[in-house]
């Protein structure tokens, strides 16, 4: 399941190239990963994907960077490399300007995601979903996907016996504890007890 962070005072783009200063912010920005660093001497950088699914990365024309302030950047080239997407972006023509954009976020509106299977989900979209254990007791709600290489684990908050401290339950997202998925509802059904 998809349920799917220098040396060069640069601001990693060549004389502004790449930049569209007239588009307009899309209000549906989701964050799918950072630039991790350069990837070679000619202005390819590594992206390092927050779902172990870069779809989103490798179909998306044009990037959202927030370095040095949110703009869109247009992709020449981008491809898989050891588990990371490196990526040729306009106007970042040599290393110095690739490793500039060192920790900047990428973003990419979420209508511009690869369309999934029925039984698949976008981590993002799970976030914020109120959890329902199957005898009806609220859970409380998804904080967190946490990929831990065998399966995403979903981290619930609830507040207990109204205090402001939160406290939390950790869920493996896979079929046998989790039921259904109602993103309209805003609602996730598992098979979990209040006490595990």
């Amino acid at each position: 399941m998809t349920p799917a962070r220098s040396g060069s005072k640069s601001d990693g783009l060549a004389d502004g190239a790449g930049l569209s200063k007239h588009a307009a912010v899309p209000d549906d920005l989701q964050e799918v990963g950072f630039i991790s660093g350069a990837y070679g001497l000619n202005g390819w950088v590594k992206v390092r994907p927050f779902s172990a699914d870069a779809g989103a990365l490798l179909h998306a024309k044009t990037w959202w960077l927030d370095k040095p302030a949110l703009h869109d950047v247009d992709l020449l080239q981008v491809k898989m490399h050891s588990g990371e997407v490196v990526a040729s972006l306009m106007g970042v023509s040599d290393r110095n300007a690739a490793e500039a954009l060192k920790g900047t976020t990428v973003r990419i509106p979420r209508s511009r995601f690869p369309v999934l299977a029925d039984d698949e989900f976008y981590w993002v979209d799970l976030i914020g979903l109120a959890v329902e254990n199957l005898q009806g007791e609220t859970l409380g709600k998804v904080a967190e996907i946490i990929d831990n290489g065998a399966h995403p684990i979903l981290r619930v908050a609830f507040a207990v016996d109204g205090e402001e401290k939160l406290q939390e339950t950790l869920i493996p997202f896979v079929a046998h504890f989790v039921k259904s998925v109602d993103q309209q509802g805003k609602k996730l059904t598992v098979d979990w007890a209040r006490d595990y």
